[in-house]
């Protein structure tokens, strides 16, 4: 594993940081994260990490953002698609909660939650990362509307309450609350939720507002 971390200067690229320290808090919790054990996993120094780095917070930052990259480029091709409202609000659901309680994408979110109140920097860095998936759901839901998949509605309100219980949800599957490691109670809760926020359109209700 350390060999393939390399380029050929002998330094380990900081993506192939990234990747290690998602991995290793996905294998074994976020706690037992350190410099000394990441850099071990990746065959080099705890001073190469933080050279890039600076901090085990900004590195666990660096991991969220790199992890939440990927994730965007996910969302721009789902809506992209050709497949119904529903539907990509169904995936869309699927993308934003963990796979579990080892999903170290979602363990970072909540360790750097409890930060946020006295971090200017974590908490920009939040908001952006949160800003995101908003602005996402908005135009699947406006979308949806205009294709008359979903009834009339402020996709902005909407959005930012099924994002706040999908929020809750996520914490709770992390935190092993959700049927211990299975992840599918939070995903139908999520679905009901969002059938309950989300009405499909009603043709004879939209005549009758004159729509």
């Amino acid at each position: 594993m350390a060999g393939s971390a390399r380029r050929r200067d002998g330094h380990v690229t900081q993506e192939r940081m990234l990747e290690e320290a998602m991995a290793a808090i996905a294998e074994d919790g976020l706690a037992s994260l350190t410099m000394s054990a990441l850099a071990e996993r990746l065959g080099t120094s705890g001073g190469h990490i933080l050279y890039y780095f600076g901090s085990k917070d900004l590195l666990l930052l660096a991991a969220l953002r790199w992890s939440e990259a990927a994730l965007a480029e996910e969302r721009r091709a789902l809506l992209s698609r050709r497949i119904t409202a529903e539907r990509k609000l169904d995936l869309f659901l699927r993308l934003y909660l963990p796979r579990g309680p080892r999903d170290p994408r979602w363990t970072l979110w909540i360790e750097l939650w409890a930060r946020t109140p006295g971090n200017t920097a974590l908490r920009e860095a939040q908001d952006e990362l949160d800003r995101g998936w908003q602005e996402d759901l908005e135009s699947l839901l406006t979308a949806g509307v205009a294709r008359r998949r979903f009834a009339p509605l402020d996709a902005t309100a909407r959005s930012s309450e099924l994002l706040a219980l999908l929020d809750g949800l996520s914490t709770r599957v992390v935190l092993g609350q959700e049927s211990g490691r299975d992840a599918r109670p939070a995903l139908q809760a999520a679905r009901s939720a969002a059938r309950l926020l989300i009405a499909p359109y009603d043709p004879d209700t939209a005549e009758g507002n004159g729509a």
